[in-house]
């Protein structure tokens, strides 16, 4: 069901960024987060005139069809915080970890296996818990690595 709706949006959309942001650092040439829309005010700005040969401008035929809007990866996002909301997740539906502590997001990622169900904020804090943990247990007079400058 969830494929279905998908493929009705699968050309590719262009990215959106304000003239001349390759030129400007502040406009987002070397910052990532800095690259967004902004509308041409200029008054020979050929972008704002629609010219030929020029980026495409944002409009709303570029967005996703009504069945589709808000999907991930074809699934339906589902913010999950505890286990009795993990239960109510179904198929079709992608699991969204809200802010909880390491040990329950923990708790959450093994049912969530268990359940077959995707997680779609999947990271590398895990990771990294995972490995404090093996640090803490290592034997004494051992020498640990140090995660500090070098």
């Amino acid at each position: 069901m969830a494929a279905e709706k998908t493929t009705k949006t699968a050309r590719k959309k262009p990215l959106f960024f304000r003239r001349d942001w390759h030129k400007k650092i502040k406009l987002g040439s070397t910052v990532k987060k800095n690259r967004k829309w902004r509308a041409a005010k200029g008054r020979h700005n050929k972008i704002r005139l629609n010219r030929k040969g020029q980026q495409q401008r944002p409009k709303i035929g570029w967005g996703a069809d009504g069945a589709s809007k808000g999907m991930i990866g074809g699934l339906e996002v589902v913010r999950v915080e505890n286990m009795k909301q993990l239960e109510t997740v179904g198929k079709g539906q992608g699991v969204m970890i809200g802010s909880i502590g390491k040990k329950k997001r923990e708790e959450i990622i093994k049912k969530a296996n268990e359940m077959k169900l995707k997680i779609l904020n999947r990271y590398k804090k895990l990771a990294d818990f995972k490995e404090t943990k093996t640090r803490e247990s290592a034997p004494l007079g051992v020498p640990q690595e140090k995660g500090g400058k070098k």
